[in-house]
């Protein structure tokens, strides 16, 4: 057994010793640095150098990426617009499931009552389609208006609101366009054109 000393810490290392008569003779230690194991390979190229060129595989998986480059930048684009999406309907569905394994009291009547006004509206609409949207829509409205009549008054409030500034604003536009121009509007345009 040989005794290696480093700089850290002396280890052995174990070399065959030669066949003979059992004596071993004893030799100097041997350095970390001595050892061939433990040396850098030499470095073959300087740093003014170019690197190698590339081989054929490298060539041919460079050449992939750059023909669907394209192809990878629009599916990252898709899926950042898809993810938001996709992460919204998986909440409301964990959290209708959540809210379907334990409703409050009297959902499951209330909701089979709300389901059968709709299809009663189905059956009472026969004839146009209008009346096929309308009736079931509006029976069903009103029979969830019964059962909840504060959400009903929010959602009611709400939506007068916002019909009542959309009427407001397309009564003004209508009157813009109805409405014909004062003799002094029609002079100031007609003094401008060429």
């Amino acid at each position: 057994m040989l005794k290696v000393t480093g700089s850290a810490m002396p280890s052995p290392v174990f070399a065959a010793a030669p066949a003979g008569d059992g004596e071993t003779e004893n030799t100097a230690p041997l350095l970390r640095d001595e050892l061939t194991l433990y040396n850098d390979p030499p470095q073959q190229m300087s740093p003014y150098e170019e690197p190698p060129e590339a081989g054929q595989l490298e060539q041919r998986v460079a050449t992939i990426r750059k023909l669907t480059e394209p192809y990878t930048g629009w599916c990252r684009g898709t899926y950042d617009q898809i993810k938001p999406k996709v992460q919204s309907a998986v909440k409301f569905g964990s959290d209708s499931y959540a809210y379907l394994n334990n409703p409050p009291k009297d959902f499951y009547p209330r909701a089979g009552v709300i389901g059968f006004t709709g299809i009663l509206g189905l059956f009472l609409a026969r004839g146009s389609r209008a009346k096929r949207l309308i009736y079931p829509v509006g029976l069903m409205t009103v029979s969830a208006s019964l059962y909840y009549p504060e959400q009903a008054a929010t959602i009611v409030k709400s939506t007068g609101d916002s019909v009542y500034d959309r009427a407001v604003q397309s009564y003004a536009a209508l009157e813009r366009m109805v409405k014909p121009r004062s003799r002094a509007e029609k002079g100031t345009d007609s003094d401008i054109k060429p």
